[in-house]
């Protein structure tokens, strides 16, 4: 929500007039479909871009199928420039996050139109800012925990872009990239996806490591909980968990983040499963899982 100035309290006496209240601001906001009709205007679409980003949670039940069903609206929002780029992206994370625009969404493939400013190398603030909004889309669709948008978004590379990200990005776009990855392969599809070759199991887990180095000199508790997470649910398959024997770093066995994770219970908790699931399969114990690895070929 954009900042609302303060009120000023005058005496009775003091004739001293007040600034508009919260409340009076908001009258004064064209409704939902106004701005969704304005946004065909190019003359007015900077500025109705701008107050339906940072009013969007006002109109949080309606926007998204407004502006998904709205003639024109969609494309204004993809030929948004400058800017207003980042503007359309905050819209369309709202098309994104609603159940009943989710999925013709993703079958009209507007995710990828986002793609461009994941795969960039820039790490100016301007392109910093375009890579986290742009991930925030990608978040909204994966929170859902839907079989058929993990499906879709393993279809498009959007894995090898986060780790791009992962590697890349500021702190918290790393952190939302990671946990777009948590979220995927949380799916057996996105699980399978990563063990089935050495090179997919190995690009994670290599991004993780580097990740986990940085943080013993600039530590985030939030993004070394996505990492964890991600780390557990490699030990779910059996020749990923028989790799971690090797591949995972010491500082997730020597005691270097406990003064976070005592902090977090929940992710201690998940820290001492995936060390419980290494260590069952260098006894033979085959992790969490027993019988034949059938993938990786490890």
């Amino acid at each position: 929500m954009a900042n609302l100035p303060p009120t000023h309290s005058g005496g009775p006496s003091s004739g001293a007039p007040s600034a508009p209240t919260p409340a009076a601001e908001d009258e004064n906001i064209p409704t939902a479909e106004q701005l969704v009709l304005d946004l065909c205007n190019p003359e007015l679409r900077e500025k109705t871009l701008s107050l339906l980003s940072k009013h969007r949670d006002k109109f949080q039940q309606d926007i998204g199928p407004l502006l998904w069903h709205s003639f024109g609206t969609m494309a204004a929002l993809l030929l948004a420039q400058s800017n207003r780029v980042c503007n359309a992206l905050a819209l369309l994370q709202c098309v994104a996050s609603h159940p009943d625009t989710r999925m013709p969404f993703i079958k009209a493939g507007i995710p990828v139109y986002l793609y461009p400013f994941l795969n960039t190398t820039y790490k100016t603030r301007q392109y910093e800012f375009l890579r986290l909004t742009s991930l925030g889309v990608i978040g909204a669709l994966v929170k859902v925990d839907d079989q058929d948008v993990i499906a879709y978004l393993l279809s498009t590379e959007i894995i090898p872009l986060c780790l791009r990200t992962m590697e890349l990005g500021s702190d918290i776009s790393k952190t939302v990239a990671t946990f777009i990855v948590q979220k995927m392969i949380l799916d057996d599809s996105g699980l399978k996806y990563i063990c089935t070759t050495c090179e997919r199991f190995f690009a994670l887990s290599n991004v993780l490591a580097q990740m986990l180095e940085a943080l013993v000199e600039q530590p985030s508790p939030r993004l070394l909980k996505h990492i964890i997470r991600c780390y557990l649910r490699l030990t779910d398959n059996p020749s990923a968990c028989h790799a971690l024997r090797t591949q995972l770093p010491s500082v997730l066995r020597d005691g270097t983040f406990n003064y976070f994770l005592e902090k977090d219970p929940p992710t201690r908790l998940w820290l001492y499963q995936m060390l419980h699931n290494i260590a069952m399969a260098n006894s033979g114990g085959g992790g969490p899982h027993t019988g034949p690895s059938r993938v990786m070929g490890m």
